[in-house]
């Protein structure tokens, strides 16, 4: 029991000591001294301390020797502590200063890669998202030969991929609401909204891994059109349907939903037959 007490007195002791001593060096004007502290603080995996330090160091530092890497070690401070807002713009920073840098390259690609740690799941909003797209995509612009280009390409096709989704997630929650028509007061149902942004992320993103699920969510919403469908629009939008299917069932003639397909004709039959 005395020796557990004791070794948490000493870790007290030691944390308090490396706390004054941040703070002696915080307070400190000896410049020179603080950024080798900073530098060493960066080192030691000790990021909220670097940033401390550097945010103000930067400003000092600029055009000195020392201002282009305290940029730098700044905006990688603050990535590593995962303040990937404040990471993304202090690359920038960097990339604007010096766009022929030491760090050129590797701000270029952490630009996109802070905003790729950012992005939030498929249902929210896409806008940061989006955001770390363009800025891999002007990496690999500026940058074809990088080393870094296989991770940028990769992360690049994963942020489409969330966007996708979240494409496909809007179309079925159309198909979902189906009948429901409190959020229809305009005009239109929530079929035809789920066909329109289906077919409208399929002409996005043609090659996506998705493309049989916008497939299925179309021939459905298509079939459940004309099912509701007044008199006057019943025929057309079951020759449309059942033309959906056909074309689903030529495309995808191994899928799980084909017997679904399969049904969906004969139902259409009824009416288009004659």
């Amino acid at each position: 029991m005395k020796s557990r007490i004791f070794i948490l007195f000493c870790c007290a002791a030691l944390f308090s000591g490396c706390a004054t001593e941040f703070n002696r060096v915080y307070k400190s004007g000896d410049y020179a001294y603080k950024y080798e502290y900073a530098k060493e603080c960066y080192a030691n995996g000790k990021y909220m301390h670097a940033v401390s330090l550097l945010q103000e160091l930067v400003t000092i530092l600029k055009g000195t020797d020392s201002g282009e890497e305290s940029l730098y070690m700044l905006a990688m401070a603050e990535y590593c502590d995962r303040d990937y807002e404040s990471a993304s713009a202090t690359f920038k920073k960097y990339f604007s200063s010096y766009p022929k840098g030491i760090y050129a390259e590797q701000a270029a690609y952490y630009i996109g890669q802070s905003l790729y740690e950012s992005t939030p799941e498929p249902r929210l909003d896409q806008t940061p998202t989006v955001g770390a797209i363009n800025a891999y995509q002007q990496f690999l612009d500026l940058y074809p030969d990088s080393k870094l280009r296989p991770s940028a390409q990769q992360k690049l096709f994963a942020l489409q991929d969330k966007l996708v989704m979240k494409e496909y997630l809007s179309a079925k929650l159309y198909y979902d609401l189906g009948d429901y028509f409190l959020n229809c007061i305009g005009g239109g149902s929530n079929y035809e909204a789920c066909i329109i942004t289906a077919q409208q992320a399929l002409k996005t993103y043609p090659y996506s891994s998705l493309r049989e699920d916008f497939a299925v969510l179309i021939m459905k919403s298509k079939f459940e059109l004309a099912e509701q469908s007044v008199e006057a629009k019943r025929l057309e939008r079951y020759r449309d349907a059942e033309d959906e299917c056909y074309g689903f069932l030529n495309e995808y003639p191994d899928s799980e939903e084909a017997a679904t397909a399969k049904k969906f004709i004969e139902k259409c039959k009824k009416f288009t037959k004659d």
